[in-house]
């Protein structure tokens, strides 16, 4: 099953994106579908309003979670060009809400810096509360996967050890554009991939994960309690602007394309920020 939140012209509606169209839940958006227990059997029986898949106008999936976890260092590839020895542990960071964009929406590059980065991030997001997950536990909380593109202000996050200062500026994270639940999905690695201007730029596989979604759940349960529609978003691959010789970054007007095979990708136009 495929889930995601639109724009209507009477506000956000979870859908259920089927074939053909896209047919309403009766929840406000995704957030609202998965805080219902019965969620599952609620969104396949959905038979609400429906429309046509052409011309969705995609909502960040979750328009407001309770909690955006990103995840840092967590390809093998990504860690060795960016020069660091794998980690023992997860490297935890966060964003918030109004950093989020739909997956069609506009990037909007921050007039603050130049050295604004793409990682292209398989995000899992959860179904049902969990604190102190077992392994099994933790497989059965995620309600599905979605992409997030983690556009990261290098000079920002590297101005000091904490990096939420450069990945948490306002429309600069398209998260979407559905939830695809894990019974649709193949076992093994996906394809994780972004696409700049029609040249590839990163392309790896989940196999290069150093810790799992599972493990991940694991370990941050054991921290705070994972709700519905909380986002965890697992890391980037080898393949980022920063990490080039020479280094290359965003500008107005750059196509972006970020894409997990069998989940989905995100098709974005980079654009500068107003003036003041």
């Amino acid at each position: 099953m495929r889930l995601a939140t639109i724009r209507t012209a009477t506000g956000n509606r979870a859908v259920r994106v089927d074939e053909t169209a896209a047919v309403e839940t009766g929840d406000a958006d995704v957030r609202a579908l998965l805080e219902r227990p019965d969620w599952t059997a609620h969104a396949a029986a959905a038979a609400g309003p429906s429309h046509p898949l052409d011309g969705l106008h995609y909502a960040p999936l979750v328009p407001a979670p309770e909690k955006i976890i990103c995840v840092g260092l967590n390809y093998r590839d990504h860690v060795l060009e960016m020069g660091n020895q794998l980690p023992d542990y997860p490297t935890v960071f966060a964003k918030f809400a109004p950093a989020l964009v739909g997956a069609h929406d506009d990037i909007v590059l921050p007039r603050a810096s130049t050295a604004i980065d793409w990682e292209v991030e398989l995000t899992v997001v959860i179904g049902r509360s969990v604190r102190h997950a077992t392994p099994e536990q933790a497989e059965a909380a995620i309600a599905g996967y979605t992409v997030l593109n983690d556009v990261s202000v290098r000079d920002f996050q590297r101005r000091t050890s904490q990096f939420l200062q450069g990945k948490t500026f306002e429309r600069t994270t398209p998260l979407g554009p559905w939830l695809v639940t894990p019974d649709e999905l193949p076992d093994g690695g996906w394809e994780v991939s972004t696409v700049l201007d029609g040249e590839t730029m990163q392309s790896s596989s989940t196999k290069e994960l150093v810790f799992s979604p599972v493990d991940l759940i694991v370990y941050l349960s054991g921290i705070v309690t994972l709700n519905p529609g909380d986002v965890i978003a697992t890391g980037t691959p080898g393949g980022v602007g920063h990490a080039r010789r020479p280094a290359r970054y965003l500008t107005d007007g750059a196509e972006l394309v970020t894409r997990i095979a069998g989940v989905g990708e995100c098709r974005n136009t980079c654009r500068l920020e107003a003036a003041p």
